[in-house]
């Protein structure tokens, strides 16, 4: 199983920014051992113009990057997932659609950098701190013993990543 790639579905309501900073995270960092997904259970039909901007500034990927349904990712010939996390609150309480193979999910809460009002500097600040707890939690997940693991406690494992304090929260 060693080759296996792991399919990860980021969450949240408008698939506009934190999903989406996610999504091109795990692609990175995955380094071809995970794939990023996102989706939204309200997509607002297009990415934030400060999540694009600040992955460029960070050389991170923005190619296919879109605000799309989640429903996408429940339908055959969707990717198949073996996880799926939500980033935001309102997505976590949201009745989801009935995935296909059973993904293990969980809970990652990261406030939502396109609700901040202020200037433009207090706001990309709220991209770049929501980058870092996302690049944090991801850095846990990425470090799990998953072959070894037995799915209860891979479960477990996954849920505390979100419950984690980053060097963002300090």
């Amino acid at each position: 199983m060693a080759d296996k790639i792991y399919n990860v579905l980021f969450l949240c309501t408008g698939n506009s920014a934190r999903s989406i900073l996610a999504e091109s995270l795990l692609n990175t960092l995955g380094r071809g051992r995970f794939r990023g997904f996102s989706g939204g259970s309200f997509p607002k039909g297009q990415v934030h113009p400060m999540a694009i901007e600040l992955l460029e500034r960070m050389n991170l990927p923005t190619q296919g990057l879109r605000s799309k349904s989640w429903d996408e990712f429940a339908v055959p010939g969707a990717p198949p997932l073996d996880f799926i996390v939500t980033v935001c609150d309102n997505a976590a309480g949201e009745v989801c659609p009935i995935w296909p193979g059973k993904p293990m999910t969980a809970h990652w809460g990261i406030a939502d950098p396109a609700a901040v009002e202020g200037t433009d500097v207090e706001k990309a600040f709220a991209f770049r701190r929501a980058l870092k707890e996302l690049e944090s939690r991801i850095t846990l997940l990425l470090s799990l013993p998953i072959t070894s693991l037995d799915g209860m406690k891979l479960q477990e494992s996954l849920r505390s990543i979100g419950k984690q304090r980053t060097a963002a929260d300090t």
